[in-house]
């Protein structure tokens, strides 16, 4: 077994409060890879320039690996990158014309070029094969994994209601927000029970809430910190997420393993993320939404049953099992380009 520590090198901007930088920084404290000397932000249009600059100075039996969907103009030394999903260019909402252009001739080109591109689900593989022409052994799916930190046993949010839950500080389209809180005043269940989100609200958010008659029942509780996520999770009837669209869908399993059941979206990433162990609708209809939030938090039975499952469920997403998926592919990787 080869010691990638002493060749491969990671690009370790990515590390950040999001999805993405969660995956960066799981990876690395398993792995332990040396880190590339680069500044300036990864997503940068200039980017591509720096990191083949960077590269060019690393020996020459060296591997550079990306956690994110930055890759250099050239590939100067062998590349292995992390292509998530195709959200900027999927979702119109989401993208732009320079994105567009730095998806088609920089990510796409770097599909094509590098070693291996690595991405979190079933769903996302076939569609960046479909996109890019790439051979389908040269993709490869990693998934994800849950931090144990994550766990039904510990303390629960005290909110002095009961509460639905959605988590996301971005408020985009695609995550639907605006249709949730349509579905949520629709839904036929007790007064009581209010909807929270984490991060704060848009101008358009607060006045669907105002026209639907439920900005008393909604709360915006600010941007939230790692560790108030599981105590969050812990104190939810639900985990409310029937987003557009999603490559995996992270507070899914993040949900089910605190025991928390969930209702998320059949389709993209997250139906094949969730299989049967959530409620899952049409999260383009405000009525299926409503009926299954109706569903969820009235039949006690019901979650009970998902607890299980979702526990069972979101145990199959370890870290380790990712960094070890990823430790095969960069030595498979040094071995191809020569290093010893």
């Amino acid at each position: 077994m080869l010691d990638i520590r002493k060749s491969v090198y990671i690009d370790n901007r990515w590390v950040g409060p999001h999805g993405l930088g969660v995956y960066c920084a799981a990876v690395q404290n398993r792995l332990c890879l040396k880190e590339l000397d680069i500044s300036g932000r990864p997503s940068s249009p200039w980017d591509p320039l720096r990191l083949m600059a960077s590269m060019a100075r690393l020996p020459k039996a060296s591997v550079v690996f990306s956690p994110g969907y930055n890759a250099p103009l050239s590939m100067i030394r062998p590349f292995v990158f992390t292509l998530h999903d195709l959200n900027h260019i999927d979702v119109p909402a989401n993208g732009s014309v320079l994105k567009r252009l730095y998806y088609r001739f920089v990510i796409k080109r770097a599909c094509l070029t590098a070693n291996r591109v690595l991405t979190g689900s079933e769903f996302s593989r076939r569609r960046i094969m479909s996109w890019s022409g790439v051979a389908a052994d040269k993709i490869v799916k990693m998934g994800y994994g849950v931090d144990p930190v994550y766990q039904p046993n510990g303390p629960s949010y005290e909110a002095g209601h009961p509460y639905l839950l959605v988590v996301g500080s971005s408020r985009k389209p695609h995550k639907n927000d605006v249709r949730i809180v349509s579905a949520f005043s629709r839904a036929g269940i007790d007064t009581s029970v209010k909807l929270l989100f984490t991060g704060d609200p848009t101008k358009e958010l607060e006045e669907v809430a105002r026209r639907c008659g439920v900005e008393g029942r909604i709360r915006f509780l600010g941007r939230v910190k790692a560790e108030e996520l599981p105590p969050l999770y812990r104190g939810a009837l639900a985990l409310l997420f029937p987003s557009l669209y999603e490559g995996f869908g992270l507070p899914i399993v993040e949900s089910m393993a605190c025991g928390t059941p969930v209702l998320t979206s059949a389709c993209t990433g997250t139906e094949e993320v969730a299989a049967d162990a959530a409620v899952t609708v049409d999260p383009y209809s405000i009525e299926k939404i409503a009926e299954g939030i109706e569903r969820i938090t009235e039949d006690s039975n019901l979650r009970d049953e998902l607890r299980q499952k979702g526990l069972e469920r979101a145990a199959i997403y370890n870290w380790d099992s990712v960094a070890e998926t990823i430790r095969l592919v960069l030595e498979e990787t040094l071995l191809e380009s020569g290093a010893k």
